[in-house]
């Protein structure tokens, strides 16, 4: 296995992978967003080392946002998923219809998010992550193999 995987990502290449900014990064880790697994920041000069489910997480948050969703929201479906669920964020789909969203986690199992309601708009798969983040991995490393990547998860 990659000694880059086994040791984690710093913040500086963790947003790079991602497709973020630095401040960006650093803003979701202060405001308990996503914070980093490995090592969290402890002080000034101290460095933050995420591991690959962070970087998984990291660029949901990113589409998410992307694709218009507020902060706020991308918040609590973060909180939804840590408190209630124990799955990986990129085997879900997110559904969102107007301020709610929904979570999709097979064909017919609908979970409201924030409040009961119809009327889906737009459903944003999250399994796409998963590529794309490996992708920039292999770019960025090109030694760490995929084999070391579905270990990480």
């Amino acid at each position: 296995m990659s000694d880059v995987v086994d040791e984690g990502f710093s913040g500086k290449r963790a947003a790079e992978i991602v497709g973020i900014t630095y401040r960006q990064l650093d803003y979701w880790a202060r405001t308990d967003l996503i914070r980093p697994s490995l090592t969290d920041a402890t002080g000034s000069g101290s460095r933050r080392r995420y591991n690959y489910r962070n970087l998984l997480e990291l660029k949901v948050v990113k589409n998410l946002l992307d694709a218009g969703i507020r902060l706020e929201l991308v918040r609590e479906v973060f909180s939804f998923i840590r408190d209630h669920l124990d799955e990986d964020i990129t085997s879900l789909n997110l559904v969102i219809s107007g301020s709610r969203s929904v979570l999709v986690q097979s064909g017919d199992e609908l979970i409201d998010l924030l409040r009961k309601g119809q009327g889906v708009l737009n459903i944003l798969p999250l399994g796409g992550v998963k590529e794309e983040v490996d992708t920039a991995i292999g770019e960025m490393y090109p030694e760490v193999s995929e084999v070391s990547l579905v270990a990480q998860a």
